[in-house]
């Protein structure tokens, strides 16, 4: 999609800093970072919200997760503590409606997020 910003990133038309891609995913560090490590795992497939997925996607969606797991055990947080999150839609704080992953790690994450 011509207007998503994440599309725009994947396709190279917007800066961003690169932590990992492959055929399926995109991962940028967060612009405005809540952790030490704040990441973003996008899907290059343009997908608007969690809603919209299908079960042809659960691969997509488990490849994700992975990635995501092997991020913190790359950067030392696999056993200290991480979280992934996905928001879906406006009151949850989704403000960019193309599908990713949040990944925090490196500090002491409370419960409940607020």
């Amino acid at each position: 999609m011509s207007d998503c910003l994440f599309c725009r990133i994947i396709a190279g038309e917007i800066p961003a800093t690169l932590v990992h891609q492959d055929e399926r995913l995109v991962v940028v560090k967060d612009l405005n970072p809540q952790a030490p490590l704040h990441v973003l795992i996008l899907p290059r497939r343009h997908i608007a919200t969690l809603n919209d997925l299908t079960p042809d996607d659960d691969a997509l969606v488990g490849s994700m997760f992975r990635r995501a797991a092997a991020l913190a055990k790359d950067h030392g947080y696999h056993e200290r503590g991480y979280r992934t999150v996905f928001n879906v839609n406006r009151e949850a704080g989704q403000s960019v409606f193309h599908i990713h992953l949040h990944l925090l790690a490196g500090r002491a994450l409370t419960w409940p997020p607020g």
